[in-house]
């Protein structure tokens, strides 16, 4: 095994002990065993474990940052249409990138530069308020309230991707229709059998 390839390795291993066990619980001597390498292997490669976990956890959020952007700056799409694309990014990353969410929802700023779950989100959110200014300038609501409608939007979204992340029911699909349902319509509106604007025939 090359060095590149013992350090992907080495990370590997380490996303599923941290996703499983916290950081605090995983130690560098269990991931040296499960990667069946001495721990002079993984000093060399990280320093640390504190290292190890940076890497894992700036991997994880740099993936699920450009995943978020991609799906909010796509040409010609309506306001409604760019929030139930931000919702599925937000479930595609959690079903295709459990250890990678729960790293980052659990303790990501433990030995970390790139912050907080909390610090991730409101970067995403920060994307959003930017669509968001326009729309409702154009509906002549007070464009200053954008940031805080951008949080709540992202919030809703990751807290019910986290209830979501153990069950994987219903669908991703069905859990973005009704959250954008929610978004879109409010409480007051709410639409009795939601789908997904591109799916509606």
């Amino acid at each position: 095994m090359t060095s590149a390839q013992r350090r992907e390795q080495l990370i590997e291993v380490s996303r599923s002990l941290f996703a499983q066990f916290g950081f605090d619980a995983t130690s560098v001597e269990e991931i040296a065993a499960t990667a069946q390498v001495s721990k002079p292997v993984v000093y060399e490669h990280f320093g640390g474990k504190e290292g190890l976990y940076a890497v894992v956890v700036d991997r994880a959020s740099r993936t699920l940052l450009e995943a978020i952007r991609s799906a909010l700056t796509v040409e010609g799409a309506s306001s409604r249409e760019l929030i139930q694309q931000g919702a599925m990014a937000l479930l595609d990353y959690i079903d295709e990138q459990p250890d990678g969410f729960r790293i980052l929802a659990r303790d990501s700023s433990v030995g970390s530069s790139g912050g907080s779950f909390a610090s991730i989100l409101s970067d995403i959110a920060g994307s959003v308020e930017d669509l968001l200014a326009e729309p409702f300038e154009r509906h002549g609501f007070n464009s200053e309230f954008a940031g805080m409608y951008a949080q709540a939007l992202v919030g809703l979204v990751a807290m019910a991707g986290q209830s979501w992340l153990d069950v994987r029911e219903p669908p991703k699909e069905v859990v973005a229709a009704h959250l954008v349902n929610l978004a879109w319509n409010g409480m007051r509106n709410l639409e009795i059998d939601p789908e997904l604007v591109t799916s509606r025939q």
